[in-house]
């Protein structure tokens, strides 16, 4: 087993950067809130996507370049000023200011190949491949925001092509992965992310009287977004540190942080910002019959994110998938209610993750009921 350090864990600045990097996460709701549409969930879809990409691109950076030196610092405040410029042009993303989207999104590449280049001669070899492509996928995005439809789409779903591509072209084993700080970084965005969703509750009653039944309904928003809370970290993720820090061989050790902490959390965050939106509109229409697309968002955003957990758990051979399968598939299963009335859809969601929450605890608890009765018993002996 690969020997972790215990002390290489995330430092305040990499939080801050997180803060900056789910400032999109909240630019995502809100723009999907405005165009609650099809074609206005791809557009959310593709710049989560290539956001995400370039996101989960620093954490595996700084975890293997500590910025702990002033360069690395203003390189990574670079990075920062990127992630920012992109948040506040998300809503125009696919219209005035995707130059602008793009423009920030080369300079997060920049600094991000630039500061990758000081992990060592490994990494200078894995930039030799990683980085080109990676700028190509930021000029693919940046070209977009210069040309009309539909080359402007194609050249964005180019760029995620591009960046599946780049993770299979170069040898895994070059990554250096501390599974403690990877797992913890990934972690702290998640929890940040989920934060969405309570911010939503406020953005929801913004304006209205606060009655009764207008606090009842923040309050069911709230069990919903602790329920995304407990699906993620109720279990801990030290199981999932262990996990990877288990793997010995660094080619699959690098494979398997690519698809856990890569891919599957995609469906996850997707999930938060669907689920935003739909307590966001929920809430304005609590006593009211919701849109389709409004009761479908609510139940399918809540279903996607327990589909990416569900994967995530797969992938690393953890119990608890089937739980989260059927508990989506009930949450999904919401939306006539959410049609007819928006508390009563919300209650809905609430009641059965928490149902599902009891009932995968239940055998956990007996579990370690009778490991904790063994013990004693044989210390009595």
């Amino acid at each position: 087993m690969t020997e972790e350090s215990p002390g290489a864990r995330v430092s305040t600045l990499e939080l801050f950067f997180d803060l900056v990097f789910v400032f999109t996460v909240t630019q995502l709701a809100d723009s999907l809130a405005h165009h609650l549409t099809p074609s206005g969930l791809l557009d959310v879809v593709l710049i989560l996507i290539v956001v995400w990409w370039m996101y989960s691109g620093y954490a595996w950076l700084t975890n293997a370049v500590a910025p702990t030196t002033t360069t690395r610092r203003t390189l990574l405040l670079a990075g920062m000023a990127g992630f920012l410029v992109m948040a506040l042009a998300i809503p125009e993303a696919f219209g005035a200011y995707g130059w602008l989207f793009g423009a920030g999104y080369l300079v997060v590449n920049i600094a991000h190949s630039v500061l990758f280049l000081q992990a060592g001669p490994a990494a200078v070899r894995m930039m030799r491949v990683l980085g080109p492509l990676n700028l190509l996928a930021a000029s693919l995005v940046l070209a977009g925001g210069f040309l009309p439809e539909p080359w402007r789409h194609l050249c964005w779903l180019g760029a995620p092509v591009v960046q599946v591509l780049a993770s299979y072209s170069h040898p895994m084993e070059l990554h250096h992965i501390v599974a403690g700080h990877f797992v913890e970084r990934h972690s702290l965005v998640m929890i940040i992310a989920i934060g969405e969703s309570v911010l939503a509750i406020g953005v929801g009653v913004t304006g209205m009287r606060l009655d009764a039944g207008l606090i009842l309904a923040a309050v069911l928003g709230l069990c919903v977004a602790y329920y995304l809370w407990w699906t993620y970290f109720a279990d801990g993720d030290r199981r999932s540190e262990h996990v990877l820090a288990e793997v010995d061989d660094p080619a699959r050790r690098g494979r398997l942080a690519v698809n856990a902490w890569g891919y599957a959390h995609i469906p996850m965050l997707l999930g938060i910002v669907l689920t935003a939106v739909g307590i966001k509109k929920a809430l304005g229409h609590a006593f009211d019959g919701l849109h389709w697309g409004e009761a479908v968002t609510l139940g399918g955003g809540v279903a996607v994110y327990l589909l990416g957990h569900a994967v995530f758990l797969r992938l690393l051979h953890r119990p608890g998938a089937a739980y989260r399968l059927a508990i989506a598939a009930l949450c999904l299963a919401t939306a006539p209610l959410g049609h007819y009335l928006g508390i009563a859809q919300l209650a809905a969601v609430a009641v059965i993750m928490s149902a599902g929450a009891i009932a995968e605890d239940i055998p956990r608890v007996r579990r370690a009921g009778r490991d904790a009765a063994i013990g004693d018993f044989g210390r009595g002996a």
